[in-house]
């Protein structure tokens, strides 16, 4: 093995502006600064990793440095250029920030700065990762960075600007590294596979390319991994995929089409045989939602765009458009959302297999009751088959206008009637009944009426049934209850939510403020109940035997008492109109 083998993504970093992979917007912006002569005392470069901001200060350095600069094509072979190529520390100092972020260190580089470059014109200090810096150190380098001496030259480096001070970021020129596009990866790998005498595909580049997240060093560094097996075999995306423990195209594929088919069994079957071949389960999870990604992508854009979108090849993207009809938008919109959701829930598990077992069901599942019509079934099931969907607009009911007096009196008893309809199904479809109101507004029962018509859940208005209003006015409306436990459900659910939209949109307002709460002897029941009588039984006669020395004597005993209702008792009284039997 040889001692001097150069990994190749400091062989092939690039030495001149004109080699750096893509930053157009950067190579064009330090080559005019160069060829007009207006440099900066400091520069900020900012961007993701892997995307050129070493490389660029260094090339800078070069041009400044070299002995025919400043230029924006360095010699490379006079004592500055080699001195940075092989990164020797005489005029161009690199810092790890990291490691050096204490004050004294800060400190100690502005003792140094006083010194003459040895070899070019300029002394250039390279600080990465600036942000790791503490304040201190920051504030001590902050009159420096503001006017250095004349020969000093700061380029700053960082992943994370916005840690970086605003003192320090409003005294540098700052230049945004941005990703590096696919195509520019690609492209730059298929040069140094060529280069290298590595036999590699296509698809498997672009697949190095996609995993590296516009990162050309992480590229570079996964192609130098795979050159090995190029040596004696063509490199293939399942090799890259073996590397990276992705789960390959088609085994995602198997997998979907067991989940679409919602054969539960089955995809549990298929998800061990992934998982016991070594496949990480976080890891079968992701590249399982990126699959499904890419399947709306293929039913949702249009044929010319599929390719750049998912990054897939013409025959996979034929298969996706096979499957894209078996399921709805909305269908594969609820798996992603699952999926993210057991993702997430299995990275605090502590049996992951377990869970990823449970997802595969409820994936299995999900298919076949998420489909838009089966949803429309279960609205309609929600409102006890009786309303068609489609037929109901939402409507919002406001307050009933004025009618004639000799009308309010026989319309306000059908309201009283109305309203002693007791709940016998929680999800029975509601219908309004008659409204009618006084033009001074006092009629609380129309009002009450109005408002359970502006309730559009049933059951919401189904425990309404049970409650008595006390107070209905555009500034406050009391309910009451008489068991708390009916309070507590309306205030600890979405009820109350439904109530004051019902009577804002009732009130044309905004801030109607809503209580309910438990009935007090002080309230007046003003929405009356009718109830049937409480039948009172005759008092019984029971003859009981009673020995006496006479002989036997018969005692007539009578039920002198009726027995009390408790309080809910009546209330089950009320709700069922019934009456106790002894």
């Amino acid at each position: 093995m040889s001692g001097n083998y150069i990994p190749l993504y400091r062989k092939y970093r690039p030495q001149t502006l004109e080699t750096l992979v893509g930053q157009e917007h950067i190579k064009k912006t330090l080559t005019s600064a160069i060829e007009l002569g207006k440099i900066s005392h400091a520069y900020l470069f900012t961007g993701p990793r892997g995307t050129g901001k070493t490389s660029t200060a260094r090339i800078l350095a070069k041009s400044l440095n070299c002995k025919n600069g400043p230029t924006f094509h360095p010699c490379g072979e006079c004592e500055s250029c080699k001195d940075i190529t092989n990164s020797i520390p005489i005029d161009v100092i690199e810092i790890d920030a990291a490691s050096n972020r204490k004050v004294e260190d800060a400190q100690n580089l502005l003792e140094k700065i006083q010194y003459a470059p040895v070899n070019g014109k300029y002394k250039i200090y390279i600080i990465d990762e600036v942000h790791m810096l503490s304040n201190t150190a920051f504030n001590a380098l902050l009159k420096t960075l503001e006017e250095p001496p004349e020969n000093v030259i700061f380029i700053l480096a960082t992943t994370e600007v916005h840690k970086v001070l605003d003192t320090i970021k409003s005294r540098c020129q700052r230049f945004d590294f941005r990703r590096i596009t696919t195509d520019d990866i690609v492209k730059h790998l298929r040069y140094i596979s060529d280069e290298e005498k590595i036999n590699i595909t296509d698809d498997a580049l672009y697949a190095i390319a996609k995993n590296s997240a516009g990162g050309m060093r992480d590229s570079i560094s996964l192609l130098d991994q795979l050159s090995i097996l190029g040596i004696t075999k063509q490199v293939t995306i399942d090799d890259v995929n073996s590397v990276l423990g992705r789960v390959s195209f088609d085994v995602l594929k198997n997998l979907s089409e067991k989940i679409i088919s919602s054969n539960s069994s089955e995809t549990i079957k298929n998800f061990n045989e992934i998982y016991n071949s070594g496949n990480e389960p976080l890891q079968i999870l992701t590249n399982l939602s990126e699959y499904f990604k890419n399947l709306l992508i293929v039913k949702t854009c249009s044929n010319d765009l599929l390719i750049d979108l998912t990054g897939l090849n013409e025959p996979q993207i034929k298969e996706l458009s096979a499957q894209k009809d078996l399921l709805e938008v909305q269908q594969i919109g609820f798996l992603i959302e699952r999926i993210s959701y057991y993702i997430k829930e299995s990275k605090l598990s502590t049996s992951q297999h377990l869970m990823l077992e449970v997802c595969m069901i409820d994936l299995s599942n999900m298919t076949e009751n998420s489909t838009l019509l089966d949803l429309q079934n279960r609205v309609k099931a929600l409102e006890n088959g009786s309303v068609n969907i489609e037929e109901r607009p939402m409507q919002v009911v406001t307050r009933p206008a004025t009618v004639e007096p000799q009308k309010v009196k026989k319309n306000e008893q059908v309201n009283a009637e109305n309203t002693s309809k007791q709940v016998e199904n929680e999800n029975e479809d509601f219908t309004p009944p008659p409204m009618a109101q006084k033009a001074d507004g006092n009629d609380i029962s129309t009002l009450w009426a109005t408002l359970m018509a502006n309730i559009k859940s049933p059951p919401t208005q189904a425990i309404l049934k049970l409650a008595m209003p006390v107070k209905i006015s555009p500034e406050e409306i009391i309910i009451t209850f008489k068991n708390e436990r009916f309070v507590s459900q309306v205030n600890d659910s979405n009820k109350k939510q439904l109530i004051i939209e019902a009577a804002n949109a009732m009130f044309d307002k905004t801030d109607v403020k809503v209580l309910v709460r438990v009935a007090q002897s002080s309230d007046v029941q003003v929405v009356q109940q009718p109830q049937k009588p409480v039948e009172k039984k005759a008092l019984k006669k029971e003859v009981a035997p009673l020995e006496t020395d006479a002989g036997k004597e018969t005692v007539e005993k009578t039920e002198n008492k009726e027995h009390k209702a408790t309080d809910q008792e009546k209330m089950v009284m009320d709700l069922f109109e019934g009456k106790f039997v002894n």
